[in-house]
């Protein structure tokens, strides 16, 4: 088992949370090149990190973004009461908001598995595996990275949980996002991950009532424990 440091931030600023994320990831990339000039008895692995918070009106866009799927300008993000960053992560355009759980696992993969292809399934699945504690059928879409509904319906397919994850020497960072009970007005705002015939929705949606965040959070941190072999120590 993996011990790895489980933290919830509650509602925090995106740049806020953006600089805590790079200090600790940093902290873990100097200690992996800190563990080169020394004998492996002496070395030291990286702390695991798994985040959730939760962010104020906020648009990111990834680097393989484009400023063009942001659909409103400086003045009409005011009125919005939102910000916009661009990031480092991959990915393109999404939004983040009260009511969704944003996850950042910050992890050293050397010690897991070193496949990020499998990293992003494994963080799909756990979405998947607590969607269906719900009744609810949580797909992949080929091609897309995240977790979609009614995927074999070009006109119903839907989006409920966003993924973007950076990763530099095994060390991960950025995550996911969950639409839980979030505002799905705000996605008009923007073309979603730079997919312009596709919706997005959330658990409250789906299932018409208003979801307990804290029992989400819980799902979703059980089966992220399970699929990564963690030990989550508060």
């Amino acid at each position: 088992m993996h011990t790895t440091h489980f933290i919830d931030w509650g509602l925090i600023d995106y740049k806020e949370a953006w600089d805590k994320q790079e200090i600790v990831f940093k902290q873990k990339v100097n200690q992996k090149f800190a563990n080169r000039e020394l004998p492996i008895a002496q070395q030291i692995l990286p702390q695991n990190h798994l985040i959730f918070c939760e962010h104020p009106h906020v648009y990111t866009l990834g680097k393989s973004g484009s400023i063009e799927n942001l659909l409103v300008d400086d003045e009409q993000l005011k009125q919005l009461q939102a910000t916009y960053y661009a990031i480092n992560r991959g990915g393109d355009i999404t939004y983040h908001g009260p009511g969704q759980i944003v996850g950042y696992p910050i992890l050293d993969l050397e010690q897991f598995f070193t496949d990020i292809h499998k990293y992003l399934r494994y963080l799909e699945e756990a979405i998947i595996l607590m969607m269906a504690e719900y009744g609810l059928h949580g797909e992949r879409y080929e091609g897309f990275t995240g977790v979609w509904m009614d995927v074999h319906d070009e006109h119903k397919a839907r989006k409920i949980c966003a993924m973007g994850v950076r990763c530099s020497r095994w060390i991960t960072m950025h995550g996911f996002a969950l639409n839980v009970n979030s505002d799905l007005s705000y996605f008009k705002n923007i073309i979603p991950c730079g997919i312009d015939d596709k919706q997005v929705t959330s658990l409250q949606k789906e299932l018409g009532k208003k979801m307990d965040m804290d029992e989400v959070k819980s799902k979703v941190k059980k089966h992220l424990a399970i699929l990564f072999e963690m030990d989550l120590v508060e």
